[in-house]
């Protein structure tokens, strides 16, 4: 039996801390199981890539190694973001892929984010592999060695759909992977970039490269209204989520910036089913529903938002976090940079500037998407019973991922985090006294929780 640390198998990737439970021969072990697991169901080639991470290249080099040694051929893309391994995998008709990150994580985390066809592998199928993996159950071959450019390819894709002369952006990677691409791609699509924290650095002095957190895209609002910018672009550390600073400097959620999408997406695809997850705000679900669209709750995730569009054929999806995926003209896949594009298109097409373009949506009181501190351990059993406790007092739950739940003022939810040892909790009500009464609703129902740290969510209130 093979030694390993179990609880780096999350629900849809993989994922611990560099050198404690992600070691080298943890690496060479992932590369020899998925190989395994790959050439057992006729894929032979696997695509690779890595962010910028300390550690990352070390890992993706131990990660090539078990590849190979099952009997892959590997094709290296190297320092890439995400999205960019996905597309060389759908354009190149390569069914594996590995991309070495850990996202928005703190310096110290690692993972690999594992391609299955079309989606990626999770849930059941990354558990079996972990099965296959602690039992030593891997094929011996001699496997091939090649590197190749995807990111020309992916530009000149872009180039061909997209002008949008004359926009002035400011674009903020948090000096993560994404600096390396974004900042290209919008100056040669014709965009006047003012870059922000693009030199790559894995200790990410400046602020961990994830637009969700609170505070995180202060910097870019300030540099978009000193310098009267068109809009401010954030990508997080792997670039497959995106946000959004309009000009006056607000931040402007995921969910809100679905809402034009899907006023795009239902102009030209009349009742089409688009993917909402459940920490989006009521003003898109109802949007959606307004225009004729088919508006579908769905669980938080980027495996489990894309399994769930093919099984669907909904031609978006979106999350609060800054995912999006499209479908209607892309791959469905989540890829900030593409999104980006999509909303510089929808600006110059409007020919009005982005804090206008929502004018006209409802504007809801919410809380941020809030991480409070939960053992990796309780978390799921803690959701429980709070689902318990909210039933008992709200009209109506949706349970699809966590809890939704909906009273007179509005919704509440709480949900395990996939991928941090913490809860996530949001609230929305149309006044603001709603909001304090639903926040102190849902303070109420995790307050008597031992382990649950609420601090982060009173801050936050």
């Amino acid at each position: 039996m093979v030694q390993i640390d179990s609880s780096i198998f999350r629900e849809y990737d993989i994922r611990g801390i560099t050198g404690r439970q992600l070691t080298l021969e943890v690496a060479r072990l992932v590369g020899l199981g998925y190989g395994t697991y790959c050439l057992e169901n006729g894929i032979d080639s696997v695509v690779v890539g890595r962010d910028v991470r300390q550690g990352s290249e070390e890992l993706h080099n131990a990660l090539v190694d078990g590849l190979m040694s099952a009997g892959c051929r590997v094709v290296d893309i190297g320092t890439a973001v995400t999205p960019l391994l996905y597309f060389a995998c759908r354009v190149w008709g390569i069914d594996g892929g590995v991309m070495v990150t850990a996202s928005h994580n703190p310096p110290e985390y690692n993972g690999f984010k594992l391609v299955w066809g079309k989606g990626t592998l999770y849930g059941d199928a990354l558990q079996r592999l972990k099965e296959m993996i602690v039992r030593g159950e891997f094929v011996d071959g001699r496997g091939t060695y090649e590197t190749r450019d995807a990111f020309s390819g992916y530009l000149q894709w872009l180039r061909d759909r997209f002008d949008l002369s004359g926009i002035r952006v400011g674009i903020d990677c948090g000096n993560g992977a994404a600096g390396l691409f974004a900042p290209k791609v919008f100056s040669e699509l014709g965009c006047e970039v003012s870059p922000l924290y693009c030199d790559p650095d894995p200790t990410f002095p400046n602020h961990l490269p994830d637009p969700v957190r609170k505070g995180n895209m202060r910097d870019l609002a300030a540099l978009v209204t000193s310098r009267s910018l068109d809009v401010g672009l954030a990508f997080d550390g792997d670039g497959d989520r995106l946000g959004v600073v309009d000009d006056a400097g607000r931040e402007i959620w995921g969910d809100r910036v679905m809402i034009l999408f899907s006023r795009e997406v239902l102009a030209r695809h009349p009742g089409a089913k688009i993917l909402v997850e459940v920490k989006c705000s009521q003003a898109l679900i109802d949007e959606i529903s307004r225009l004729g669209g088919y508006p579908i709750l769905w669980k938080t995730g980027h495996s489990l938002i894309k399994a769930k569009m093919l099984e669907e054929k909904a031609l978006l999806a979106g999350e609060m976090s800054g995912h999006m995926f499209f479908a209607d003209e892309y791959f469905g896949f989540d890829d900030a940079i593409y999104a980006g594009c999509r909303l510089l298109r929808l600006m110059r097409d409007a020919s009005l500037p982005l804090s206008r373009m929502l004018a006209d949506v409802p504007v809801y009181y919410s809380t941020p998407e809030v991480r409070v501190h939960c053992p990796e351990d309780m978390k799921r059993s803690v959701v429980e019973r709070a689902k318990d406790r909210l039933r008992r007092v709200c009209r109506d739950l949706v349970d699809v991922d966590g809890a939704r739940a909906t009273n007179g003022d509005g919704w509440v939810l709480v949900r395990a985090s996939n991928t941090e040892p913490c809860l996530i909790l949001r609230a929305e009500s149309s006044t603001q006294e709603g909001l304090r009464r639903l926040s102190t609703l849902l303070t109420d129902v995790l307050a008597c929780e031992e382990g649950v740290d609420l601090h982060e969510w009173l801050t936050a209130l």
